[in-house]
């Protein structure tokens, strides 16, 4: 069962929740933040979190301005501080969690939308992390191109793809986690008009080899995705993402695709498979 709390964010004074987990492992290995994606919340997390627990890892998640128990007024809103405002309340949530784990390495698990802004936190606090996870991500810019055409808010361009059972199949070849997130009220809802433009605002900013400089070279990064995911572009733009920062510079950037898996990879059907991968990852590089 997770602890329930939140933090004020200082962009703009909005309350953000917060989940922690706590590892029984004594001593703990490390803290895993996460960060997770569009129209869900930090507590679809827990299976993935009890994982984490058995690792050895502390495990802290936040439902992101306008997710979860983070919302206002409107779902999918990110309110006066904009899409800036939810990555500056990563890097605070980070901040905070050094401080509470002074002798822990912090890592950080970004899902979609998640891994997006954490694509910006790379930019700006590299320094905050001992390791990144990015996962159902791609390169921001060459998204937004192609979706240029798009409805704003629609994201059933997604779903071309696949079957039309609920529109959500674009998720996981897993029906029963496709149904659970139609079935929970904090997931899936219509987006305001203004939350995926807010998303593309500064994708430039995200390919631009000037900036992608400014990350720590010796960051341990971990792109990870599903071949089928429609943001990976049959893994090519997974490649081009983790290339970019290669050229940047960082020495420690791996790349895992899983054959025919979907967007959540936690949720697909070859999740154990995945989380223990990524756990092993992190083990490693907590030392």
């Amino acid at each position: 069962m997770a602890n329930a709390s939140s933090f004020v964010s200082k962009q703009d004074d909005l309350e953000i929740s917060t989940y922690t987990w706590a590892t029984s492992a004594d001593p703990a290995r490390g803290v895993v933040q996460i960060a997770h994606g569009l129209a869900e919340h930090g507590s679809r997390y827990a299976r993935f979190a009890a994982a984490l627990n058995d690792a050895g890892f502390h495990v802290v998640a936040s439902d992101h301005r306008g997710h979860g128990q983070s919302i206002v007024d409107t779902p999918g809103d990110f309110g006066a501080a904009a899409f800036a405002g939810l990555w500056a309340d990563i890097e605070q949530l980070g901040e905070s969690l050094l401080t509470e784990y002074p002798d822990l390495p912090l890592f950080l698990f970004a899902h979609s939308m998640g891994s997006f802004a954490t694509q910006h936190v790379l930019i700006e606090r590299s320094d905050l992390y001992e390791g990144v996870v990015l996962s159902g991500s791609t390169t921001l810019d060459v998204l937004a191109a192609g979706m240029a055409d798009a409805p704003a808010g629609d994201l059933s361009v997604f779903n071309a793809a696949f079957e039309h059972r609920t529109g959500y199949e674009w998720l996981s070849r897993d029906e029963a986690e496709v149904d659970a997130y139609v079935a929970d009220p904090l997931c899936g809802f219509d987006l305001p008009a203004s939350t995926v433009p807010a998303l593309f605002g500064e994708a430039e900013k995200l390919a631009d080899p000037h900036n992608l400089e400014q990350i720590r070279s010796d960051l341990p990064l971990l792109i990870t995705s599903g071949t089928d995911d429609p943001l990976a572009g049959g893994g090519q733009l997974i490649e081009t993402l983790a290339s970019r920062y290669r050229e940047a510079g960082m020495s420690d950037v791996t790349v895992t695709l899983y054959p025919g898996a979907r967007h959540e990879i936690l949720n697909e059907t070859n999740r154990d498979e995945v989380t223990a991968d990524i756990i092993g990852w992190l083990t490693e590089r907590a030392g």
